[in-house]
C-alpha cells in the first residue's frame, strides 16, 4: 500500500511536469483569494475609521436638537430651546458629566486684509469637556467671561492657519461678524468628520457675546450632554426627553418636536452597515473561487484522460482504487492550496497598499487569513473530487486499450 508520503511526492511530480498549466489553473483561486482578503481588510479598516471619527464627537454624547423629521415626511421646524431648558437638564438628570448650551451661526471672520468665512459657536465652559477637545495654546473661558459676555474666542486649526498663517493668533484683535473679538486660546486639529465638514473651521465663544453680537436672540441651536457612561446613556435620554415634553407642553398624543439622538447608536448603525457591506463585497469575491474550483475540475478531467493508460497499468499491477483517488485528488488539492496561499500573499499586499492610498487603519485578521487558506484546500477537496473518483473508477482492461 502506497503510503501518504509516497502519493504526496507523485502528486508533486505531476504537477511539476505541467509547471504552465497549474500555474495557469490556480489563477482563479489566487484571485479570488487575494480579493477576500483585501476587501474584509478595507471594510474593517473602513469601519474602525468611521468609529474613530464619530469618537472623536466626543465620548457617550447625546446631542439634543429642535425638530423632527416626522413619519415620512420633510422636517419639521419647531421652536429651539432656552438656556433654562439646558439647566434644568443639567440639574435633574442624574448620570450626566457635563452640559453644553450651543448656537451657532455662519460668520465672517477678519484680520488686516485677511478674511475667511467660518462657523460661529456660542456655547460656555462645559463644551469642551463634553466634546473632549484640549486647546493646543492658550486658555478657555473664565467665569467673569461667560457671565459678562466679553468678546474673546477660541479659534480652530483652520481659522489659524487661513488668517494668520504661522504668526502666533493669541491675544490678537479679529473682527467677527463685524465686531473685534479678543483670540485667547486655539483648538487642537481634529480633523474632518464623518460627514465631511472641517471640525477645525470654527470660532467659539462665550454663549452670552454670541447672542448679543451675533443672533440677536437668547435661542439655544443645541443642547450637548456627555453621558457618564454608556450603560447611563440610554436612562440619560428617556429623562431629557421627559423633561422636555413636560417644558414643551407636549401632550401625551403628540410626538416630540425635537430629537434626542445618541451618538454611539449613530456608530453602531453606520458600523452595521459598513459591516454588511464589506460581508456582501467579500460574497462577490468569493465567487471567483467558484471559478476557480471549476477550472480545478476541468483540468483535472483532462489530466485523468491524458493519463488513462498510465491508470490502467497501475490498476493492473496492483495499485487500488483508493490509492489512484488519494493521488488524484492530493493533486487537486495541491493545486488549490498553492493558489490559497499565494492569494494571501497578493491580498494582504494589497490590503497594505489600499490602507495607504486610502488613508485607512491596516487590521489585518489572522481569522480571515487562516480561513481563506483553509477554504481554498475545500475548494481543492470538493472540485477534485468527481475526476479523482472517475480515475479511480476505471476499468483496467479498458484503460489499457485507451489511445
Amino acid at each position: 500500500m502506497m503510503s501518504f508520503a509516497a502519493t504526496l511526492r507523485m502528486a508533486f511530480q505531476e504537477l511539476r511536469r505541467n509547471l504552465m498549466r497549474s500555474a495557469l489553473t490556480t489563477l482563479g483561486i489566487v484571485i479570488g483569494i487575494a480579493a477576500v482578503i483585501a476587501l474584509v481588510t478595507l471594510g474593517q479598516g473602513a469601519t474602525a475609521s468611521i468609529t474613530n471619527e464619530i469618537s472623536s464627537l466626543g465620548r457617550n454624547l447625546i446631542i439634543v436638537a429642535p425638530g423632527n423629521a416626522g413619519k415620512g415626511g420633510p422636517p419639521q421646524a419647531a421652536p429651539p430651546f432656552k438656556l433654562a431648558d439646558v439647566r434644568i437638564i443639567e440639574r435633574d438628570v442624574p448620570d450626566v458629566l457635563a452640559v453644553a448650551a450651543v448656537s451657532t451661526a455662519a460668520a465672517p471672520v477678519v484680520l488686516g486684509s485677511a478674511s475667511w468665512a467660518t462657523t460661529a459657536i456660542g456655547t460656555d465652559a462645559n463644551y469642551l469637556a463634553v466634546r473632549e477637545w484640549a486647546l493646543s495654546a492658550g486658555r478657555p473661558f473664565d467665569d467673569g467671561e461667560l457671565r459678562s459676555g466679553r468678546s474673546v474666542c477660541v479659534i480652530g486649526q483652520t481659522v489659524v492657519r487661513e488668517i494668520f498663517g504661522a504668526q502666533d493668533p493669541i491675544g490678537a484683535p479679529l473682527r467677527i461678524a463685524g465686531f473685534p473679538c479678543t483670540v485667547i486660546g486655539t483648538l487642537t486639529a481634529k480633523g474632518r468628520s464623518i460627514l465631511g465638514t472641517d471640525q477645525d473651521d470654527l470660532v467659539m465663544m462665550p454663549l452670552k457675546t454670541f447672542q448679543r453680537r451675533v443672533s440677536g436672540s437668547q435661542d439655544v441651536s443645541l443642547i450637548m450632554i456627555s453621558a457618564a457612561s454608556a450603560e447611563a446613556t440610554p436612562k440619560v435620554k428617556t429623562d431629557i426627553q421627559a423633561i422636555l415634553r413636560e417644558r414643551r407642553h407636549i401632550t401625551a398624543n403628540k410626538t416630540d418636536d425635537f430629537q434626542v439622538n445618541d451618538v454611539s447608536e449613530i456608530a453602531k448603525i453606520i458600523g452595521g452597515v459598513t459591516v454588511i457591506l464589506t460581508a456582501f463585497l467579500g460574497a462577490i469575491a468569493a465567487i471567483s473561487l467558484l471559478v476557480g474550483g471549476i477550472g480545478i475540475m476541468n483540468i483535472m478531467l483532462v489530466a485523468v484522460t491524458e493519463r488513462t493508460r498510465e491508470i490502467g497499468i497501475r490498476l493492473a499491477i496492483g495499485a487500488l482504487e483508493r490509492e489512484v483517488l488519494a493521488q488524484f485528488l492530493s493533486e487537486a488539492v495541491l493545486l488549490s492550496l498553492f493558489g490559497g496561499m499565494i492569494g494571501v500573499v497578493l491580498g494582504l499586499t494589497l490590503s497594505a497598499v489600499g490602507t495607504q492610498l486610502l488613508g485607512l487603519p491596516l487590521l489585518i485578521d489572522p481569522g480571515v487569513v487562516v480561513l481563506a487558506t483553509l477554504f481554498s484546500g475545500l475548494v481543492g477537496i470538493v472540485f477534485g473530487f468527481f475526476p479523482a473518483r472517475r480515475a479511480a473508477r476505471l476499468d483496467p482492461i479498458d484503460a489499457l486499450r485507451h489511445e
